[in-house]
């Protein structure tokens, strides 16, 4: 493949590890990672609440990774307030699934950083391939493929496992009982969605430089070594 083409190729490339880092870092500050619905149950059951009248005792949440906004509504008009996990929910949330959820964003934005950084070295710079292998060239990439899908599965657990909604809209409530009644994935979780296919497409990118998958070079070292051996 011309050096030209080469040059194109990685520079592609590291500008998905650029988007990707970027992204990452700033979806994993954004309060954008699920909105929905509580109802009031208590008030819903004092009046028999069915059909339109549960609108009166709906009310909203939504929330990132950090801090978020809930309106509770029991009938007599809402009550927004705005809250932190750290500073006011950290004792009612499983803190070690929350607190892993954002060291895997961190290591996202981490490797994805590298990887942009190995692509432009390759295109401008000398070739890390002539040095280490092709290893080091997907193994950034592949890192952040499996740590962008994590945060996914593990904030998807926390949420419908843990019923993480119902405990911030209950948190210090003692007269009324919530229950989630909707709920929906916001940008910056489908976001992360994206960085896991952009990753992947990365990869396919580096295929395209010529550079062998790292799997692919062992067999074909193993097979060089075997017909050695049978020679010697």
């Amino acid at each position: 493949m011309p050096s030209r083409q080469k040059r194109l190729l990685f520079s592609v490339s590291g500008f998905l590890g650029l988007l990707c880092a970027l992204t990452a870092a700033v979806c994993t500050g954004l309060p954008q990672w699920l909105s929905g619905t509580v109802l009031c149950r208590t008030g819903a059951e004092l009046v028999n609440a069915t059909g339109p009248e549960l609108d009166k005792f709906l009310g909203e949440v939504s929330y990132g990774l950090f801090h978020g906004e809930r309106v509770k509504q029991c009938g007599l008009g809402g009550r927004a307030s705005r809250f932190s996990f750290f500073s006011d929910l950290f004792q009612a949330i499983p803190a070690g699934l929350h607190v892993a959820i954002i060291i895997i964003c961190v290591v996202v934005v981490l490797f994805s950083s590298v990887s942009c950084g190995f692509s432009f070295f390759n295109a401008f710079g000398r070739p890390y391939d002539t040095l280490q292998g092709p290893m080091g060239l997907y193994l950034w990439s592949f890192i952040c493929c499996v740590c962008s899908c994590l945060v996914m599965i593990l904030f998807a657990a926390e949420v419908k496992l843990h019923h993480l909604s119902e405990r911030i809209a209950n948190f210090k409530e003692v007269t009324f009982v919530y229950q989630a009644y909707s709920e929906q994935y916001g940008r910056c979780f489908w976001l992360f969605f994206l960085i896991f296919l952009l990753h992947g497409l990365n990869m396919l990118v580096i295929r395209l430089t010529g550079v062998e998958f790292p799997f692919q070079e062992t067999k074909a070292a193993e097979l060089n070594g075997g017909a050695a051996d049978l020679m010697y």
